[in-house]
């Protein structure tokens, strides 16, 4: 969470001052987490560079968008929906089971990238957000 204390130069989730602005409220709460959820799943669905990430999703699509959209909740600042349902989010030993490498990084990069700068208005926050969420997608490469 210090990308969202040196970006946005406000609390991380645990520290959440309601009275202060955070990444969560600057991009515009949680009908903007909503829709970049859903955006990425369409994305995903849409493009054909991005069929092999689609096979991997097992579970309903609209599960996936779910918890997508609790992770991104927290991630960003607000809500901890994630958490509160499933635990520590620990992404890459609950990713483990699939093969991410950097096709499968780049592949779901792609359809983040889309949700994103369709969703958020102001491009400082769409690079900021892009630049953090390529950090941890590469960190989840495991081949």
């Amino acid at each position: 969470m210090n990308w969202l204390k040196k970006i946005f130069g406000k609390h991380s989730p645990a520290e959440r001052d309601y009275e202060q602005s955070n990444a969560y409220d600057l991009i515009g709460g949680d009908k903007v987490i909503k829709a970049i959820a859903h955006e990425f799943y369409q994305q995903m669905q849409q493009r054909p560079e991005t069929q092999s990430l689609l096979s991997i999703h097992k579970a309903p699509i609209a599960q996936s968008e779910q918890k997508l959209y609790e992770f991104l909740s927290g991630w960003l600042g607000g809500p901890q929906l994630y958490s509160k349902k499933y635990g520590h989010p620990a992404l890459r030993a609950r990713h483990m089971p699939f093969a991410i490498d950097e096709s499968m990084r780049d592949q779901w990069l792609i359809c983040m990238q889309a949700a994103v700068d369709k969703c958020i208005k102001k491009p400082e926050h769409r690079q900021a957000i892009i630049q953090a969420i390529s950090t941890l997608a590469d960190h989840m490469r495991n081949q």
